[in-house]
């Protein structure tokens, strides 16, 4: 997945979106993964990236919706 600024999502990015802050945990298109979220949970999904918000719990995007923003 990609953000709007063209950056590819990677594992550990920061991001956000309408005032919640998350984080990457897989980027399936870079193939990452992390310990918590191994690729084997996850690869059916073919394309995109997973976000853990914390408390509002994980959410798939193939693409991104127009506000969501990667901080790196």
């Amino acid at each position: 997945m990609r953000y709007h600024d063209g950056q590819l999502a990677q594992l550990s990015d920061v991001v956000r979106l309408a005032g919640m802050i998350g984080k990457v945990v897989c980027s399936i298109d870079t193939g990452e993964y992390s310990d918590a979220h191994p690729e084997q949970a996850w690869f059916y999904l073919q394309k995109g990236a997973m976000i853990d918000w914390g408390g509002q719990g994980l959410t798939h995007y193939k693409a991104p919706e127009a506000a969501l923003r990667g901080d790196g």
